[in-house]
């Protein structure tokens, strides 16, 4: 078995993507529109195993000084074959994000994941604020 993570938005199967994510806790509801506008504007992972897609992360950054890594997954039946290890070992050390100084997720239930890559909870969350919009 071939494993292969790429950048290349072209290989990115769309239909894939949205129907993981409109089923998932953070991203419930979300439009296909939806999820090909935020794809289009942010740093985009496809993981392949032997061509099929299997799993997903974007990075919405400046390049620089801040990155948000948003929308992780590997689909279930893959799952527990460090494929979401060598995604985040793959996002960590891409080229493009090697100057970026903060790096920011969220999770529910994937700490120990991030963790393996220096992600701890946030010392003084009163810091942080969020507004949130429904329509």
């Amino acid at each position: 078995m071939s494993i292969v993570i790429s950048t290349d938005k072209e290989k990115l199967d769309l239909n894939f993507i949205h129907e993981f994510l409109t089923h998932s806790y953070w991203a419930s509801g979300r439009t296909k529109e939806e999820v090909m506008i935020s794809i289009k504007n942010t740093l985009a992972f496809g993981v392949y195993l032997d061509g099929k897609q299997i799993g997903f992360a974007r990075i919405l950054t400046d390049y620089i000084i801040f990155g948000y890594i948003m929308d992780v997954f590997i689909i279930e039946e893959y799952r527990g074959n460090g494929y979401s290890k060598l995604l985040m070992n793959t996002i960590m050390e891409h080229s493009d994000l090697n100057c970026i100084k903060t790096w920011m997720l969220a999770t529910k239930d994937a700490h120990t994941l991030y963790q393996k890559f220096g992600f701890k909870a946030i010392d003084d969350p009163t810091k942080l604020m969020k507004k949130l919009v429904t329509k």
